[in-house]
């Protein structure tokens, strides 16, 4: 009786999956060439590649360009620290978090000019960061500036920090308003490709938008992070007793 491609392609990652959470595979382990593989289940390349799909999409393994399929190491948790401030990784590993930038001159053009509440073409300046844990691609934020507000120098190389760009103290009015939406969803084909996702796998998307006092938005930004180890985390400060939340509890402390 001749099984289903289905059957064999479940049996391929059943087995896979069996040695990679048992430690037979290791994190960071190359896998056999996908040739070399079909061959040991005696399965046809598509069948091969629907198994290790399979896998891609649970988070298991990673495809990476050029070189192969790898057993994925466990990523840091990070958490998104609501109010334009920063990414904090929250654990005491030992190698920082590293974020490359890239910067673009644009023009704004439909959603983006919406956004930023400016005519069609206006000058912008894009960032697009892309933070790394090792070799291994980590998180992706794109973020968009007026071009006058954009910071002279920004390094092609920083640590962990997906922050306002802009310099709060030197907007010409105070910040005002920063605005976060928050959505888990699936991946773009370029967040697949950049974050080296598989395209069933979830992503925390947050879209930050900050407006200063005189109603310009001074900044938007798309910062994504596969949701396996992310979190947000978002603090309200009420006001009591007609003192913020800082006075009171000084003079209670």
């Amino acid at each position: 009786m001749i099984r289903p491609v289905s059957s064999r392609r479940d049996a391929i990652a059943g087995d896979l999956r069996s040695q990679i959470i048992t430690g037979r595979l290791k994190a960071g382990e190359r896998l056999p060439s996908e040739p070399n593989l079909a061959a040991r289940y005696a399965v046809s390349l598509p069948t091969l590649r629907s198994a290790l799909a399979a896998l891609q999409g649970e988070g298991l393994i990673e495809k990476v360009h050029g070189r192969g399929n790898f057993v994925r190491r466990p990523l840091r948790r990070l958490t998104y620290v609501g109010g334009g401030r920063h990414l904090d990784a929250a654990t005491s590993a030992d190698a920082a978090l590293r974020v490359t930038v890239r910067t673009a001159k644009i023009r704004a053009r439909g959603q983006l000019a919406a956004l930023m509440n400016v005519p069609a073409r206006s000058p912008l300046t894009e960032f697009i960061c892309l933070a790394h844990e090792g070799e291994a691609p980590h998180s992706l934020a794109h973020i968009y500036v007026p071009r006058d507000l954009a910071p002279a120098a920004v390094p092609e190389e920083s640590t962990l920090r997906f922050g306002a760009l802009v310099s709060v103290d030197d907007l010409p009015s105070p910040l005002a308003e920063v605005q976060e939406r928050v959505r888990v969803r699936l991946p773009t084909q370029e967040e697949a490709s950049v974050l080296r996702l598989g395209s069933a796998w979830a992503v925390l998307a947050i879209r930050r938008v900050m407006t200063d006092a005189a109603g310009r938005v001074v900044e938007v930004a798309f910062l994504v992070f596969p949701g396996d180890h992310a979190d947000a985390v978002f603090t309200t400060h009420h006001q009591i007793d007609g003192r913020r939340p800082e006075e009171w509890h000084h003079r209670t402390s």
